[in-house]
């Protein structure tokens, strides 16, 4: 009897609704109960502009109270409000909606996978997910959603490609093929604290570029070889759903028509991908016409306020890093509408409108998550738990004193953990740069190199913490396309990706220890040491 009731507790899973609820409460109870300790810390932060140093004490808020109540209620519907990953990811799915109910989607698909093996599209589906970090958090609104009907087109898993997508942005963070609003956010705190060893110290933004670029090539091939030996068992064999994927239904019609009108329905394909061609062309011509300076009517996206071209094309302000998402919905819409025409898959804009409709039916489901799971990150940042750790992690750094190898391990090691808490990037970055940049510089590494260092730590981390704004995204996408019984649940989510997370943050540790004791290096005249 006690067997069958341990076997029927084993099996019973939540719904991830009802782990984040439940994890809501752990967290505002944790605040509670870490409170009582009077745990404190402190951090010091270096201004970009005047170089003054000023320290930040950091202590416990506990929410286990009436003001946390408080806070909780009257919070929660901005802290929805102003998710940006919900309107990253609505914005791009408009224009992928559009692009798939013209049939883009699955002919486009169909035409560029075309006798090439499934590890080629897996290659390069991670290999733009690592790059797509140039620009905002495209990749996790637009990327997550694409991989899945790139590999439900070919026959296989939505959930892998869900899940190599979302292991491309997130452990890739670090790396890219171009500068870009990374660079741009961490360059003046990096710059601010090698100044606190020497002054006249200044930190270029191609500085990266060459360990960024090998970088992204090594983590595409190393999150393939995961994907394709690893990933793909845990998931398992997918049974397709007719109300998911139209892949079967289109053959079996193909199938049923005579010669002569599947070689005009092909005729009709070719017409409507070379109308959606050049339609996406004319589009892509005209932004980049917007972002190009000192010509009649153009620069309209850049934030002509910045003196640098490239503060212009990325700085926080900047019209074209604001609005890529919905430039990249646009060239959906356009060129799925052109498509539309060319090979009259549907009758008219109602039609086309309907079946977008249809596709964007688990919205709802998307926003039901992360509302909750908004709330449980706004009650974490808000109790400085995250923060308070980040601070132990710096102190750590500092108290140890390590030099050389020893240094960057324990840097790259305690940065990991502090991201599974504290996942933001700059803010993190604050915290960490007076402390690492001038030990490293003490022994001998310069801040370029630190400053990768990071990025590379920060990757380790970013795709295994529920903490994290866009692991929401993944967790939906995933139950969208479940096909089973049971929900997939926040722990079996992890449990896809802790093969990334392991294995490529041993090649993150594994390039910046090979690159810094070969001494190549990593960018234009700038190397690991000074």
């Amino acid at each position: 009897m006690k067997e069958r009731k341990r076997r029927r507790l084993k099996k019973f899973k939540f719904h991830p609704v009802t782990s984040l609820i439940l994890l809501l409460f752990f967290v505002v109870i944790l605040s509670g109960v870490l409170s009582l300790f009077n745990l404190q810390a402190s951090y010091r932060v270096v201004d970009p502009t005047s170089q003054e140093i000023r320290t930040v004490a950091v202590e416990i808020v506990s929410l286990l109270n009436y003001d946390g109540f408080k806070y909780l209620i009257s919070s929660a519907s901005s802290n929805f409000a102003s998710f940006s990953g919900l309107t990253t990811l609505l914005i791009g799915l408009i224009g992928l909606s559009i692009a798939h109910a013209s049939g883009l989607i699955d002919a486009f698909i169909q035409r560029i996978t075309l006798n090439v093996s499934n590890k080629v599209i897996t290659f390069f589906l991670i290999l733009i997910a690592v790059a797509s970090n140039l620009v905002n958090d495209i990749g996790y609104g637009v990327l997550i959603p694409f991989g899945a009907l790139i590999f439900l087109a070919n026959k296989r898993s939505p959930l892998l490609g869900i899940t190599a997508a979302f292991s491309g942005v997130a452990f890739g963070y670090g790396a890219n093929f171009f500068v870009g609003a990374t660079e741009i956010s961490l360059i003046p705190f990096t710059s601010a604290s090698a100044k606190l060893i020497e002054s006249e110290m200044h930190i270029a933004l191609m500085s990266n570029i060459f360990i960024m670029i090998a970088s992204t090539i090594i983590i595409a091939i190393v999150g393939t070889i995961v994907t394709e030996s690893i990933i793909i068992k845990r998931i398992g064999r997918y049974r397709v759903d007719d109300d998911i994927s139209s892949d079967t239904r289109e053959e079996k019609i193909l199938s049923d028509l005579d010669d002569s009108l599947r070689i005009e329905r092909k005729l009709a394909e070719k017409r409507g991908l070379r109308y959606a061609a050049i339609t996406g062309i004319l589009i892509v011509l005209s932004f980049i016409y917007m972002i190009i300076p000192n010509l009649p009517l153009s620069g309209i996206l850049l934030d002509m306020n910045q003196k640098a071209y490239i503060h212009q094309l990325f700085g926080s302000h900047s019209y074209f890093h604001d609005g890529f998402t919905y430039m990249v919905s646009l060239l959906f819409v356009f060129s799925g509408v052109a498509y539309a025409i060319g090979a009259k898959t549907v009758k008219n804009d109602k039609e086309l409108l309907e079946k977008a409709a249809q596709y964007l039916r688990n919205v709802g489901y998307v926003v039901l998550i992360v509302f909750f799971f908004v709330q449980v990150i706004a009650a974490f940042r808000a109790s400085n738990i995250g923060l308070l750790i980040s601070c132990y992690g710096a102190e750590l750094i500092q108290t140890l004193g390590f030099k050389s190898v020893p240094l960057i391990i324990l840097t790259m090691v305690t940065i990991g953990i502090s991201g599974l808490f504290y996942p933001s990037m700059v803010n993190k970055w604050t915290i960490f740069s007076p402390v690492v940049i001038p030990l490293m510089m003490q022994s001998n590494i310069s801040p370029q190199f630190a400053q990768f260092i990071f990025r590379a730590a920060d990757s380790m981390s970013k795709g295994i913490t529920p903490l994290m704004g866009y692991f929401v995204i993944y967790l939906a996408y995933l139950n969208i396309y479940n096909t089973n019984k049971e929900p997939i649940t926040i722990k079996k989510a992890l449990h896809f990706i802790y093969p990334y997370a392991l294995i490529i943050a041993l090649t993150w540790i594994f390039i910046i220890l090979g690159w810094y004791l070969v001494g190549l290096p990593i960018g234009p005249n700038v190397y690991p040491t000074m």
